[in-house]
């Protein structure tokens, strides 16, 4: 096969730009497909003259969404939000949009497409942006079997939110919270019963770097045994939440009391802040923060598509630093 030519949708977000970069060394002439092409421009030096190609697109138009996808050889949608706003809804970015591109990706023949969902889609899920996940997997199978679907755990990296986040925090406040739920258990400290919180930052992740995931599409993509299949994508270390904030104080060399703090207060707290416009606390942010992110017991992975994953505690080093204590920016 001659080299392909790809369309990205979702292609200037985190994950996306690192997928762009192995399409552009694989030599591929690669599509971006996004509602604003002037901000994707910044995309155009990771490849050749040429090579990469914002595209203008109207995600809920099918018309548009087919237009993007002529001539085509593969497909890769990496579109989604982790909070509704307004006129950007889980039903229609991740339930919606996975089914119109697997349609227009059959019409015109593309012989691949990657479908980007998460860890713990599900159709029960407690969280919104769970079950709207899941049921994006579900259309995008209707509308194209052979689709590959691939849910990374929370992903890291040099332009990621949830570490960087942590390291902003650890600047700013004295106290970083660690939530738990139900209530503490009280013990015996002397002749004073004092609660303890065992359940405080409990819950589980897996951590995964961008770059194994960005390989993993490359993997998928030159393996036709990977067509209709399902990857649940993690890290080499299951954490507990409160382990995983330890890590990243520890690199960014700062000392901060973990609160424990009950999730009913950030509930409560997400229930009023939705008021607030583009607020980033919702509730149904809050329902997700409670459940476990890890790699499924028996599913296929980083391993079947020939891929070491790369540990946290490697890369988080080469951007963290930006926050350590001491520094002259301090």
């Amino acid at each position: 096969m001659s080299d392909p030519v790809v369309t990205v949708f979702g292609g200037t977000g985190f994950v996306g730009r690192h997928v762009v970069q192995r399409l552009a060394r694989l030599g591929a002439t690669i599509r971006v497909a996004t509602r604003r092409p002037d901000r994707a421009l910044f995309l155009k030096p990771l490849g050749g003259v040429g090579q990469i190609v914002p595209i203008p697109v109207h995600y809920g138009k099918d018309e548009s969404i087919a237009r993007a996808l002529q001539g085509a050889d593969w497909v890769i949608n990496l579109v989604g939000i982790l909070n509704e706003q307004p006129g950007r809804k889980f039903a229609a970015i991740h339930g919606e949009l996975p089914g119109r591109i697997g349609r227009a990706a059959t019409a015109a023949e593309v012989g691949r497409f990657i479908q980007i969902s998460a860890i713990g889609a599900a159709l029960e899920s407690v969280s919104a942006y769970g079950r709207s996940k899941a049921a994006g997997e579900a259309a995008a199978r209707v509308a194209f079997p052979g689709v590959t679907i691939m849910r990374p755990s929370v992903v890291f990296g040099p332009e990621d939110g949830f570490f960087n986040a942590l390291g902003a925090l650890s600047r700013l406040a004295p106290v970083i919270p660690i939530f738990f739920s139900g209530l503490p258990k009280m013990a015996l400290d002397g002749i004073f019963l004092v609660p303890r919180f065992p359940n405080a930052g409990a819950s589980l992740m897996q951590p995964v770097y961008v770059g194994d995931v960005a390989d993993a599409v490359i993997a998928a993509l030159k393996e036709p045994k990977s067509a209709g299949r399902v990857y649940e994508l993690g890290g080499p270390t299951v954490y507990r939440f409160r382990e995983v904030v330890e890590l990243a104080l520890g690199i960014i060399r700062r000392k901060r009391c973990l609160v424990p703090v009950p999730f009913f207060a950030l509930e409560a707290t997400a229930f009023f802040a939705q008021a607030i416009p583009f607020s980033p606390l919702k509730p149904d942010l809050v329902r997700l923060m409670k459940l476990d992110n890890v790699v499924s017991r028996g599913a296929a992975g980083l391993a079947e598509l020939g891929i070491t994953p790369t540990g946290a505690e490697v890369i988080l080093p080469t951007y963290l630093h930006t926050y350590r204590a001491g520094r002259a920016e301090d």
